[in-house]
């Protein structure tokens, strides 16, 4: 963590902690749920060694960063909005900067390439995979059907609810439970079950997951609740609302996409197939590259730190 310094910026009408490190072409890490730019760490440190300039935010609803209180603030369109104006203010001088993404942070980034592929030299996305907006049903209703009312995604929509069995659980459990997920089937979360283990259970950290660093989150969560955070997903069919005008929108960026083989994410339904069976290329189509990593669940960058610092670099090098 030597050397990286933080601050906060105005940007779309909210201040936006930043943390940041290193001079040269700007990469732009954004994290996802339940993190902070504290999950970019070693990248951070790792990138800017290597001449590029690292900048972390926590974005809206996270760590430092304000957290507005209207559910309906945290759509795709605000969040590319707060990431514009934040080029726009430390990075003037380049037209455009290589991102870096990962869980909700790789939505954002998707958004990011189809709302402004003008600000994106080259992006690596890890964990989730581009899919197409489907004009014919929103996507809570998908999830509903796939999975039912127990899956994560659904458990997260009733504001406060979920919330509160947190509050229950206590910040650290929860964090712990999250992070060191590996189970490469669906989450579920029913009613007051918590994550289905006994309250007093140990959870047993693995290498890349220190008690400092669970500490270092569950501060910055105590301090400002999950609730920002769960807005991304309470705003799902709201995105789906207003990007009605980008349905069959392909993302014109190139693109390194990577996954583990454990991640959850990538053992969906039909996943895997559109993944590597031309799905995910027709919709991305400079997609340079996807790479699966063997043995590596969701937490990809903690999990693997030395080879996701490489995969970067040696992508970015190419632009």
């Amino acid at each position: 963590m030597e050397g990286i310094e933080h601050r906060t910026v105005k940007v779309n009408g909210i201040n936006m902690h930043i943390a940041e490190k290193g001079q040269g072409p700007v990469i732009l890490f954004l994290h996802g749920f339940p993190e902070l730019w504290y999950s970019w760490r070693h990248q951070i440190v790792a990138l800017a060694s290597l001449g590029y300039r690292a900048v972390a935010p926590d974005l809206r609803g996270y760590g430092d960063t304000d957290a507005p209180a209207d559910p309906a603030s945290y759509t795709s369109l605000h969040v590319v909005g707060d990431l514009v104006a934040l080029l726009d203010t430390i990075a003037a001088d380049q037209d455009k900067v290589f991102v870096v993404a990962h869980d909700w942070g790789a939505v954002i980034a998707w958004y990011l390439c189809l709302y402004r592929p003008d600000k994106v030299k080259a992006l690596v996305n890890l964990s989730v995979a581009f899919t197409p907006r489907n004009p014919k049903r929103k996507p809570l209703d998908s999830l509903r059907a796939l999975y039912g009312d127990d899956y994560y995604i659904c458990r997260f929509q009733e504001p406060g609810e979920i919330e509160a069995e947190f509050a229950q659980i206590g910040t650290a459990r929860v964090l712990k439970e999250f992070l060191t997920y590996r189970n490469p089937g669906p989450l579920y979360l029913p009613k007051g079950k918590g994550f289905g283990h006994p309250p007093d259970a140990p959870i047993l950290l693995p290498s890349w997951l220190s008690e400092d660093d669970i500490n270092y989150y569950a501060n910055k969560y105590e301090k400002r609740g999950f609730t920002g955070g769960l807005n991304y997903y309470r705003d799902l069919d709201l995105n789906w609302e207003l990007t009605a005008p980008w349905t069959g929108t392909q993302v014109k960026v190139p693109v390194k996409f990577i996954v583990g083989d454990l991640d959850l994410t990538y053992n969906g339904p039909g996943v895997k197939e559109y993944i590597h069976k031309g799905g995910l290329k027709k919709y991305v189509p400079f997609l340079q590259e996807v790479v699966v990593m063997e043995g590596v669940a969701h937490f990809i960058q903690l999990e693997r730190p030395d080879e996701i610092n490489k995969h970067i670099y040696d992508f970015f090098q190419n632009f």
